[in-house]
């Protein structure tokens, strides 16, 4: 009997062992599994977000040299940007801006209305998954999926001494690529041109844009401008008087823009 039941003994030992290695295997299994099924939506959110961060820091340089044009330091720029599989283009053919100022005219002796702009607000657009980021009269805006617009950087419109310098970037063009890979944007200047209204004591600008929202914070914050939104057409109205009448000067830069 001494035998056998070593013998069965070691049969036992041997199966525990068999049982041991099917449960780490199947607990192995489960693990991986699981970390397919969880990990890999989370690599690819991470990408996404990189890839938007991407485009995001591109429009900022974008922007740089975009306005070297609208300024008239450069008669024309080229931008290499990298696309991730959205579309970019030349778009906001239903956005607006207009400016209209109140003006003394002392040989009236009293004040007129002046309505100085009055044009349709192209843009230069990235739309990648659920976000869109624009170039838009010299600022970067950005719309995350159904969250309100925000600013990525300022406009540059400036206000000192009396003095409101508001910039219009007049864009021109129709194109539009979509996929990934390296393209070129490429902005040549027109004649640029600065109207300038002396003794203004109230400015009106109203803005149509995807991007209102953050539009009427940088006009309210920035410029101290009271604002009325009109979700519903995504538009705001910014209106303000001066107790002292101040100077204004309004600088249009025609751009004709290409993507290729």
């Amino acid at each position: 009997m001494g035998p056998m039941k070593e013998i069965f003994t070691r049969s036992e030992d041997a199966v525990s062992e068999m049982v041991d290695f099917s449960i780490i295997l199947s607990i192995m299994l489960l693990a991986t599994g699981i970390i397919v099924v969880a990990g890999t939506p989370m690599l690819e959110n991470t990408q996404i977000m990189q890839h938007t961060e991407n485009i995001r820091q591109g429009f900022e340089v974008l922007a740089l040299n975009m306005n070297k044009v609208v300024q008239g330091n450069a008669p024309s720029q080229s931008v290499e940007m990298k696309m991730y599989g959205g579309s970019l283009s030349v778009a906001g053919n239903n956005n607006y801006i207009g400016i209209d100022l109140r003006v003394w005219n002392s040989s009236a002796n009293d004040f007129e209305m002046k309505y100085p702009v009055d044009i349709t607000l192209k843009n230069i657009e990235d739309r990648f998954q659920d976000t869109a980021i624009s170039y838009e009269n010299t600022g970067v805006w950005a719309k995350y999926g159904n969250g309100q617009s925000v600013m990525v950087s300022e406009p540059r419109f400036t206000y000192a001494n009396n003095v409101l310098v508001i910039p219009i970037a007049n864009i021109d063009g129709t194109t539009s690529l979509s996929g990934s890979g390296l393209i070129r944007v490429t902005a040549d200047g027109g004649r640029k041109a600065v109207d300038t209204y002396e003794n203004v004591s109230q400015v009106n600008i109203t803005v149509t844009s995807d991007y209102f929202e953050a539009w009427g914070r940088y006009l309210n914050e920035s410029l101290q401008m009271p604002i009325v939104i009109d979700t519903d057409n995504k538009t705001i109205n910014a209106s303000k008087e001066y107790f002292t009448n101040i100077d204004v000067y309004i600088a249009s830069s025609p751009m004709t823009v290409t993507i290729n």
